[in-house]
């Protein structure tokens, strides 16, 4: 008999004993029992896949993709192993390389919708947008309440801006999820109304959001902006207050609470939030609130000297262009405002705030 027959049954226990090890959460001793099957017949696929899964467990995942690896030029069909491989790829954020794997995968189980809700998310990640929605479209031809597909399309079409169509992704998981329904799925839909402009509609998600996790940021921001953009300066400075008192030096907080408190006509508050932003580092928006409130005073010439200076700094920031022009007009400079006006119209000629200052300044 070879040493090879003879060795079999010592091979097999090992690997037994090490998974069952494994599953036990006892990775050293699953270690070790792998090592020795490896040692005894180094091309043993499910002792290399072992290693690997035993490295991801300690979060290892370089050291499992390179079990993996060992497995698959042994094996190039492996699906253990090709699954574990995909998966460290992607924990390790090599979302091409996860893809590639991913697809691998597919040419032996082409209906694992686990395997394709993964390799869509892969490929979402390296905005491969046609892809990414082949996949997931898939998914929910196998699974039509697929709720990782669903989740996945909505960031998807979220992340390219088709907020009408996140919106409809993430809609469904709601209607199907009800109680049990995600946080993240009802601040996700309360964000695409955010950003429709459709403030009223995105005011019950955050809402409901807030009962369940009163303290989360997401919702509290969210509720805050709608009320912003409903403009109810009162309502949103209840939230950004809230924000802040848990996250005390937030710029981009502090900077909206002073923008209600300046919106209510409470300009010291305004400028010391303003201040207290700037302090804790640049801020565009901060700075211009600092001259808003000059002009606010009625010392449009500060205002205008404030805003001159950011205009040199960024030259290509619209905010800047426009309360600049605001500033000119204020300081009855109408030529001025007019001139800086059309610097506003070349750097964003469909912005409407800038169609609207046209009109009221005779443009």
């Amino acid at each position: 008999m070879s040493d090879d027959r003879r060795h079999e049954p010592d091979v097999a226990r090992l690997t037994q004993e090490a998974y069952h090890a494994l599953r036990a959460g006892r990775i050293d001793e699953a270690v070790e029992l792998f090592t020795s099957a490896v040692e005894i017949e180094p091309s043993n696929c499910y002792a290399l896949v072992g290693l690997g899964d035993a490295a991801r467990k300690r979060g290892d995942d370089r050291s499992a993709v390179a079990h993996y690896r060992s497995c698959l030029e042994h094996d190039p069909g492996n699906n253990f192993a090709l699954f574990g491989l995909a998966d460290s790829y992607r924990s390790l954020r090599k979302y091409v390389d996860a893809a590639a794997i991913w697809e691998r995968y597919l040419e032996h189980d082409n209906n694992n919708v686990t395997v394709l809700t993964r390799v869509a998310d892969a490929y979402r990640r390296i905005r491969n947008k046609r892809r990414a929605t082949e996949l997931y479209d898939r998914v929910l031809s196998i699974e039509p309440d697929n709720a990782y597909a669903l989740i996945g399309l909505g960031h998807l079409h979220y992340e390219h801006r088709e907020y009408e169509s996140a919106l409809d992704a993430w809609s469904r998981m709601l209607e199907q999820s009800g109680a049990r329904i995600d946080i993240r799925v009802l601040t996700s839909i309360g964000n695409c109304y955010r950003k429709l402009k459709r403030f009223p509609e995105g005011v019950p998600h955050f809402e409901r959001a807030i009962e369940m996790e009163p303290g989360n940021f997401y919702a509290l921001f969210g509720l805050a902006d709608c009320y912003r953009g409903m403009h109810e300066p009162n309502r949103s400075l209840e939230y950004w207050e809230q924000i802040l008192a848990n996250d005390p030096d937030n710029r981009v907080i502090l900077t909206r609470t002073a923008d209600a408190h300046r919106s209510l006509g409470d300009l010291d508050a305004a400028e010391r939030l303003y201040a207290q932003a700037i302090s804790i580092g640049p801020d565009i928006y901060a700075e211009i609130g600092i001259a808003t409130v000059y002009r606010d005073r009625g010392d449009a010439q500060t205002a205008i000297e404030h805003l001159e200076r950011l205009r040199r700094e960024h030259p290509d920031e619209i905010r800047v262009c426009t309360e600049l022009a605001e500033s000119y007009a204020a300081a009855g400079q109408n030529d001025d405002a007019r001139a800086t006006l059309r610097a506003c119209e070349s750097i964003d000629p469909d912005n409407p705030y800038v169609r609207s200052l046209s009109t009221r300044l005779g443009e």
